[in-house]
């Protein structure tokens, strides 16, 4: 496109930053240009600016430079905890009874104050006829009457923002330690360039001129539409791409999911985060010695720290079922339950809790439910695992249920989700006999999905259940990962702005 044509599609903004330009040598900033009264925003400019660069007239430079300064200045008039703890015991000839200390100090600032002395090298701990002593040495001393560099750092902060590269790093990084103390200041400096194409287009001689852009009921009924120069609408000129409202990838998994369930007459189930161990654990014939049991797996709550199971005929069944079998035919765990161990809140580790609760309440044949529910665990936190996460809950009870029904409905599950090359193999769960796991090959590996099985007579005896329990708990971030390519689980709840707009799974 020639120059001409460039500028005659021009708004009347560019067309001034363009003269504005030409009259400062083709070069200012954006404070330069309000200077000249041409304009009386930056965001007009830099909207200007914008769409000249597209169109290839200017060019804009960012100079993004990081300055340090003070939170609260106040903090510098207080002056630092371990400043005011050097003094109190400088006054008292250098050493002081800790205990002394923190009642000069209240509020937990003289351990805050001991730490950083310490760390510092100003100050020792040392006994004292059954009493801890805090002790100047040498440098603690010397720094009663001289400034410290963090000190003398913070002062320059208060002062004026400092540019990281006159601070040391390391005093930096202890200042940033202390919560509240310093935080960055970022400036970003930009200049406005005219490329060589600019530089034409002001040669040509650029009148500034007023146009219209809407045409208004107004505009016609009054008749100056006849008077006033329209501005030309240019097909070929950038525009930002917009984008529409969607869900997240994750909700719209779940209604794909719940949809493909309810489509095959299932119900949905649901139940609480918090629940007693009793039925996340004890009903599912999980012994109260099992490794899930352990703090190290399982996250108990302090409030409430127990929760009573007042239906006393289910616990006498489920207790004698842990420790002899009861009806079924089982030899049960032996040993001694435990109420009290039962009784223990904990937030919900598996989803089957949901199941067991509905099977409570609907023991009769026939039934279909399935939940999506959130599920705790005491997990590393890596591309694979998190702590907080999602099941595919499902029950089937159905008087000619069977291992091979089990296996037809998983299937049919994943190949709905578009996966027919799965992997079945034998596992171990202690409320499933026979059970087994899902695998399906991702990334380079075999990548687990989840875990199904048929609920053992000890599961389902307390609720006087006759028929077979087909169940199964599924992984729903890996079944994402699998379906978008992604390496990460943790990509999925980043939330990524662009990433969500480039997103095209409906």
């Amino acid at each position: 496109m020639e120059i001409s044509d460039i500028v005659e599609g021009l708004s009347y903004n560019e067309r001034k930053l363009l003269i504005s330009l030409g009259t400062l040598d083709g070069s200012a900033s954006p404070a330069e240009l309000i200077k000249t009264k041409d304009f009386d925003l930056e965001v007009e400019i830099m909207g200007a600016a914008s769409w000249l660069a597209s169109k290839g007239l200017v060019r804009i430079e960012e100079n993004v430079q990081k300055f340090l300064e003070v939170t609260d200045k106040k903090i510098i008039e207080k002056g630092l905890p371990e400043r005011r703890a050097m003094t109190i015991i400088g006054e008292a000839g250098g050493r002081m009874d800790m205990g002394i200390l923190s009642e000069k100090m209240p509020g937990g600032e003289d351990k805050i104050a001991v730490g950083w002395l310490r760390k510092k090298g100003l100050a020792d701990i040392v006994p004292a006829g059954g009493t801890k002593h805090l002790a100047l040495t040498d440098k603690g001393r010397s720094a009663l009457d001289s400034k410290m560099d963090d000190e003398a750092l913070l002062e320059r902060m208060a002062a004026s923002p400092v540019h990281e590269k006159d601070a040391d790093p390391n005093l930096v990084k202890d200042l940033k330690g202390r919560q509240g103390m310093i935080q960055d200041r970022i400036v970003t400096e930009r200049t406005i360039f005219l490329t060589d194409e600019g530089k034409e287009a002001v040669s040509l001689g650029i009148e500034l001129k007023e146009e219209v852009t809407d045409i208004t009921d107004r505009l016609i009924q009054s008749g100056d539409w006849e008077n006033i120069q329209f501005r030309k609408y240019d097909v070929g000129t950038f525009a930002p791409s917009v984008t529409p409202a969607k869900k997240h990838p994750l909700t719209r998994l779940g209604s794909e999911i719940r949809q493909l369930f309810t489509n095959m007459g299932f119900t949905e189930m649901t139940s609480e985060y918090v629940q007693p161990a009793f039925w996340n654990l004890d009903v599912l014939f999980t012994p109260q010695d099992h490794p899930a049991r352990d703090l190290q797996d399982t996250f108990y709550l302090d409030v409430p720290n127990r929760i009573e199971i007042e239906d006393e005929a289910l616990v006498q069944k489920v207790k004698d079922i842990h420790e002899k079998g009861g009806n079924t035919g089982s030899t049960g765990w032996g040993g001694v339950w435990s109420k009290e161990k039962a009784e223990a809140a904990l937030l919900r580790t598996h989803s089957t809790v949901s199941s067991i609760r509905y099977i409570a309440e609907h023991p009769d044949a026939p039934q279909k439910a399935f939940s999506i529910s959130r599920i705790f665990r005491k997990e590393s936190i890596d591309s694979t695992h998190l702590p907080e996460f999602t099941q595919i809950e499902g029950i089937v009870i159905d008087e000619n249920g069977n291992f091979d029904m089990l296996i037809s409905l998983i299937k049919e599950f994943y190949a709905k989700m578009g996966f027919d090359q799965l992997r079945i193999r034998p596992a171990y769960f202690p409320y499933t006999e026979p059970s087994l796991e899902v695998e399906v090959f991702f990334n380079g590996k075999w990548m687990e999905l989840g875990g199904a099985g048929v609920f053992r007579p000890e599961v389902v005896e307390p609720f006087g259940v006759r028929y077979p329990v087909l169940a199964w708990g599924f992984g729903f971030e890996r079944l994402a990962m699998l379906k978008w390519n992604i390496r990460d689980i943790r990509d999925l709840y980043i939330s990524d702005m662009d990433d969500l707009k480039k997103n095209t799974v409906f």
